[in-house]
């Protein structure tokens, strides 16, 4: 499993930045797909998922209305787009195989929120 993360970087308060992860090694559409995000001095929060079919997304209270899940599974990537961005959505965000079982995550790429 192979879960390879890009798109973070430094945004400005009300800012977008849109995550990408590609994944290999296993079948992707096949598993529902995740993102997470750890900030500083704090624990893993899950952020968003999505179904294996595409069929249903989630998303945590912090970032409903504001964050867009998303995945190719011709592409085996899925996707993560972030508006409005606030300092407090600063964190190394994950993408992670599976939605109540995490199944493999990537490295991590950086999201910082700042003017």
């Amino acid at each position: 499993v192979q879960l390879v993360e890009s798109g973070g970087g430094l945004a400005q308060p009300g800012g977008s930045l849109r995550l990408s992860c590609a994944a290999s090694g296993f079948t992707f559409s096949s598993y529902d797909m995740s993102w997470a995000r750890q900030a500083p001095g704090k624990g893993l929060e899950w952020v968003s998922s999505i179904d294996n079919d595409v069929s249903v997304t989630y998303y945590a209270d912090s970032v409903k209305g504001r964050f867009t899940i998303s995945r190719d599974n011709a592409k085996n990537t899925v996707y993560l787009q972030m508006n409005s961005l606030k300092p407090e959505d600063t964190a190394l965000y994950y993408c992670v195989r599976g939605r109540l079982t995490i199944m493999g995550w990537g490295q991590g790429t950086q999201v910082t929120v700042s003017s």
